[in-house]
């Protein structure tokens, strides 16, 4: 008795939204890999390999142009590849569990599962609060048990408890699919593979994501096409901390709040008046360019969700540091990250005057 060949593991990167880890491992983000994330969009992986194979030509150690050339490779069917150049970003960058992560999804692609269960375990010991981690984990032990119960049947085709054991076991990792649909979901680690609806992350229900399913290791497979739901207003966030429990820490938590109610809304205008005029942007950016970045990034997801863990504030005269664990969700991607933000009081106002993601 075959098992389903169906895989739900999950992707962690959007070619055009990068995790927050990645871009800290890259000192600044040139002109042409948003051409090469386009030429990506737009499925020209031989134009977009080409570009990012002239960028890399003067950087070849730029581990945002490296992890782009593994996801056009896999999307142009060169696993081998993407793995080569997966296998290098660990050994080069073992701090950061993205690469990890798509190597399950292109192990798990060529069922060698128990590779891909010591991919997810490295991803986890390098971030042990990657909740995408634990959840292919999870994915990889059904495929492995799936797998045991199957070589059960073979041996004994009669044996009852094995046979309800692999349904529930082929339930919990597969959907129905449609043929001649083909899923739409924008390449992550590049394997046409997305997880069924995320389970919630207290203390609020998160959105369901797009939903696609695989038939074939090879992308292009048939699958049922995505349904994205969008998500209800943002929820209550968390108290601060028990030291936090002051009249001005209280201000910087509704503060906080108020910001990522707003990013949640996707109201731009909103979200950039809790910047301080002398915010400190990333990579030198001006303000201007800074501001139209954050607009795209905003703009481009259908609906957006964030929400965090309970912050820890302190307080420093007009100054409040923040520190919490992020976690944000959107129509095209997801992530968690640990975020700094240190505010500063302008007049009844405090706003943010740097931001630290890692």
């Amino acid at each position: 008795m075959a098992t389903s060949d169906r895989s739900p593991l999950r992707r962690t990167l959007q070619a055009l939204c990068l995790g927050a880890a990645l871009y800290a491992a890259t000192p600044a983000i040139a002109d042409n890999l948003p051409e090469i994330q386009r030429l990506m969009k737009q499925a020209q992986y031989p134009q977009a390999l080409e570009k990012v194979d002239s960028y890399l030509s003067s950087r070849p150690k730029d581990a945002q142009g490296r992890f782009l050339k593994g996801l056009i490779l896999t999307e142009m069917s060169r696993p081998g590849d993407a793995i080569a150049i997966f296998t290098k970003l660990t050994e080069d960058y073992p701090e950061l569990p993205e690469p990890y992560n798509n190597l399950a999804v292109l192990y798990a692609q060529q069922k060698q599962y128990d590779r891909a269960r010591t991919a997810l375990e490295m991803a986890i010991r390098t971030h042990p609060a990657y909740a995408i981690a634990y959840e292919n984990l999870g994915d990889v032990y059904a495929k492995l048990a799936s797998q045991a119960y199957d070589k059960a049947l073979q041996l004994d085709s009669a044996n009852a408890a094995a046979q309800n054991k692999l349904a529930l076991i082929r339930d919990l990792v597969s959907t129905p699919v449609k043929p001649g649909s083909r899923p739409t979901t924008v390449a992550t680690s590049t394997l046409p593979i997305t997880p069924p609806p995320a389970a919630p992350t207290p203390p609020a229900a998160q959105p369901k994501g797009p939903v696609a399913t695989v038939v074939t290791a090879t992308p292009g497979a048939a699958a049922t096409p995505p349904v994205a739901t969008t998500p209800a207003a943002a929820p209550a966030q968390p108290a601060p901390r028990a030291e936090a429990a002051n009249p001005a820490a209280q201000e910087v938590s509704k503060t906080l709040a108020a910001w990522a109610s707003a990013w949640s809304r996707k109201d731009v205008k909103a979200y950039l008046s809790h910047y301080a005029p002398g915010f400190k942007t990333p990579k030198g950016m001006s303000r201007k360019a800074w501001e139209a970045e954050r607009q795209d990034r905003i703009s481009r997801p259908s609906w957006i969700k964030v929400s965090y863990d309970e912050p820890s504030i302190s307080i420093d005269g007009n100054q409040a540091t923040v520190r919490f664990r992020q976690n944000y969700r959107a129509s095209n991607f997801k992530s968690a990250s640990s975020k700094t933000l240190v505010f500063t009081k302008s007049g009844n106002s405090w706003l943010i005057l740097d931001e630290d993601s890692r």
